[in-house]
C-alpha cells in the first residue's frame, strides 16, 4: 500500500521576485534610464503669484539689512584704518628710539677713546709713532673712521664759537678776523653730533690797525661827502660876482 505523495511535495517552489528600484546604479554609479526625477520643491506661493502678476517680490527687509551690514562694514573698514595708523606711527617711534640709543652708545664708546687718539697724535707729531705701535694706531684710526668719527679743527680757519672752544687769544697785525692759530687739541665729531670742540688759540686784529681801518674808512667816507659838495657849489656864482 503506497502513501499519497504530500501536498506540494513534487512541485517546485518560485524563487523571490528581487525588484532593484534605486535610481542611481550602485556599479557604475550613474543615473539609470527611465528613473523619474525627484519632484520639485513647491513654490512659494506668494513668490508665485508676484511672478504670475508680473511684480517683483518687495525687497524692503532685504535693502535694510544691505544698509545695515554697510554701515559694519564701513565702521570695520575705520576701525582697521585707525589700528593700521596707529601701527605704523609705533613702527616709525620704535625704529627712532632705537636709532637713538645706537648713537649714544657709540658716542660714549667714541668718546671714551678720544684720549687715546690725542697720545696717537702727539706720537705722530713728536715722529714716536713707529713699529708695532704704528700699525696698531693706524688700525685704530681706521676703525673708529668707520663708525663715523670725524677730526676737525685746522690752522688758519675761522674761528666758530659752535665746534672751537678758545684757550688762548692773542692780537695779530697778520689776521683782518678772528682767526684760529693754534691747535691746542683737535676736535671730533659724529654726524652732527660734536663729541668735543677744537681747543685752539685765537687771534685777532690788534686795536691800532683795527682803529686805523676804521679811520681810513671816515676819512674816505668825509673825504668823498666834501667833494660833492665843493662840485655842488662851484656851479653856482657868488653873490659879489654879479656886481
Amino acid at each position: 500500500m503506497t502513501t499519497p505523495p504530500a501536498k506540494g511535495e513534487g512541485e517546485e517552489r518560485e524563487a523571490p521576485v528581487i525588484r532593484d528600484r534605486r535610481r542611481i546604479d550602485p556599479e557604475t554609479g550613474k543615473v539609470r534610464e527611465g528613473a523619474q526625477a525627484a519632484p520639485e520643491p513647491a513654490k512659494d506661493s506668494g513668490a508665485a503669484g508676484a511672478a504670475d502678476s508680473g511684480q517683483a517680490p518687495s525687497g524692503g527687509g532685504t535693502s535694510a539689512g544691505e544698509q545695515e551690514l554697510r554701515a559694519q562694514l564701513d565702521e570695520r573698514t575705520a576701525d582697521l584704518q585707525r589700528l593700521k595708523a596707529e601701527f605704523d606711527n609705533y613702527r616709525k617711534r620704535v625704529e627712532r628710539d632705537r636709532q637713538a640709543v645706537r648713537e649714544q652708545a657709540l658716542a660714549n664708546v667714541l668718546t671714551e677713546l678720544l684720549p687715546v687718539l690725542d697720545d696717537i697724535g702727539r706720537a705722530r707729531e713728536h715722529d714716536e709713532l713707529t713699529g708695532g705701535f704704528k700699525s696698531v694706531g693706524e688700525a685704530l684710526e681706521a676703525v673708529v673712521g668707520k663708525l663715523g668719527l670725524v677730526k676737525f679743527g685746522e690752522k688758519g680757519e675761522p674761528f666758530d664759537p659752535t665746534v672751537h672752544e678758545a684757550l688762548m687769544h692773542s692780537y695779530s697785525p697778520d689776521v683782518t678776523d678772528t682767526t684760529c692759530v693754534d691747535v691746542l687739541q683737535p676736535g671730533y665729531r659724529i654726524g652732527e653730533r660734536v663729541l668735543r670742540p677744537a681747543r685752539v688759540a685765537v687771534a685777532e686784529p690788534a686795536p691800532e690797525q683795527a682803529a686805523a681801518e676804521g679811520g681810513d674808512a671816515a676819512e674816505g667816507a668825509s673825504g668823498g661827502d666834501s667833494g660833492a659838495s665843493a662840485d655842488g657849489s662851484g656851479g653856482q656864482p657868488k653873490a659879489g660876482d654879479g656886481e
